[in-house]
């Protein structure tokens, strides 16, 4: 997920130098941010699919130890990261409700 946060980071920089003029219209070239996160996105839930499913062909005795505490820390940090953003979202809608009009 740290790389998913990396590229979504990364796509925001790339539409932000994309951008020109008045309204900031954005130039009709490669990946939408709005793709770049769904992206994202969908590369964290499959990170914490994988993670379950070794956690759960572990308990039957069919998975590598190794590969499913790996498996499983690679999910924590993907949660970890994906929290993170979620309470940053929420904090600057605060900060723009906050805003006097």
């Amino acid at each position: 997920m740290v790389a998913n946060v990396a590229n979504a980071a990364a796509a925001y920089a790339s539409t932000a130098l994309k951008t020109s003029g008045v309204g900031m219209v954005p130039r009709e070239e490669g990946p939408s941010f709005g793709a770049m996160l769904q992206e994202a996105a969908k590369g964290g839930i499959d990170t914490l699919k994988k993670g379950e499913a070794l956690t759960a062909k572990a308990a039957v005795g069919q998975a590598d130890i190794a590969d499913v505490v790996q498996a499983v820390t690679n999910a924590e940090m993907t949660l970890q990261a994906a929290t993170n953003i979620r309470d940053k979202v929420i904090g600057a809608y605060q900060e723009i409700l906050r805003m006097p009009i």
